[in-house]
């Protein structure tokens, strides 16, 4: 991949150093400028390296413009007789595409340039696109000219035209710091590709609140499994809880260490079954002796006794 720059800061000259071939004309250093001189008729410049391919673009700061023609260009050949030119009359931007030493106009946008102004035109493949400011005003089709390794610049020769800080390079297509994801992958909310340093992920993959896979270091869930509060799983160290399972307000199973509780189970306040793995239940009734046992062969009540006693099966009853 090929670059070259220009910031054509140096003493005024008109020799512009062993970076450049003057194609046509006399061009000059001027203030620390480019300037393509005052004689009339168009002059030619281009960078005396070439770029590694044909997929290359070119871009100049018109520092001060007026209503002549100037512009950059790419993928061209020595002499301009062939390539690609974005430039500008003082009324409109327009691409034109060079063959043979003829010019025809494949796009144009409306509108004088101005001071300051960053011209960019670029090639790569057959789409030829023509840049303001890094905003893209055209962008064509064109097969015309497939093959150019020369960039450079061409303009009137005018006192009042001035140039600074070009530059020109391969395009890299296909990819940014980065290989190329194909049309098919898989990105996150962020923008971040789905594998990174791990596979990828597959379009049904379960994501968690914090965008964490549902299986990290474990199996993936089920598109059914339920999660606790705190995102995780409803299997932690033991079996999966069924869709049934009665969970207690701390996110725990009722049953911890013990059989479930059943549905109807009722609970004490502290969170304890009135039957712990106990027939009978003492029940106070006014007498430190009062008693309800079950099971007894007979069932009798009486008051007023400190030993009174209801017992089933008591023929009395």
């Amino acid at each position: 991949m090929a670059a070259f720059t220009d910031d054509f800061n140096r003493a005024d000259s008109t020799d512009l150093g062993a970076g450049w071939v003057e194609v046509s004309g006399d061009w000059s250093i001027v203030s620390n400028r480019l300037s393509p001189g005052a004689a009339g008729g168009t002059i030619i410049l281009r960078a005396a390296g070439a770029m590694a391919t044909s997929d290359n673009y070119a871009q100049v700061t018109i520092a001060t413009t007026t209503a002549a023609s100037h512009g950059v260009w790419c993928r061209g050949n020595s002499n301009i007789s062939s390539g690609y030119l974005w430039r500008n009359d003082g009324t409109s931007w327009d691409l034109f595409q060079v063959l043979g030493g003829s010019f025809t106009s494949i796009g144009s946008f409306a509108g004088a340039a101005a001071n300051g102004d960053v011209a960019k035109v670029q090639a790569v493949g057959s789409t030829i696109k023509g840049y303001v400011n890094g905003v893209q005003r055209v962008s064509v089709t064109d097969t015309a000219v497939t093959t150019g390794t020369s960039v450079g610049l061409r303009a009137e020769s005018t006192s009042a035209l001035r140039f600074d800080d070009f530059a020109a390079a391969d395009v890299a297509t296909g990819s940014t710091g980065d290989a190329a994801l194909p049309g098919t992958a898989t990105l996150t909310a962020t923008g971040v590709r789905a594998a990174a340093g791990a596979a990828a992920l597959a379009p049904t993959a379960s994501l968690t609140a914090d965008g964490i896979r549902g299986a990290s270091g474990a199996a993936s869930l089920a598109m059914s499994a339920s999660l606790a509060a705190s995102g995780q799983t409803g299997v932690v160290g033991s079996a999966t809880l069924t869709t049934a399972a009665t969970l207690t307000a701390a996110g725990t199973t009722a049953a911890v260490g013990t059989a479930a509780l059943a549905v109807t189970a009722t609970l004490t306040a502290s969170g304890t079954t009135i039957v712990s793995g106990n027939d009978d239940i003492d029940v106070t009734v006014g007498g430190p002796y009062s008693r309800w046992s079950t099971g007894a062969p007979r069932g009798r009540w009486r008051t007023g006794e400190p030993d009174g006693r209801w017992e089933v099966d008591d023929p009395w009853i």
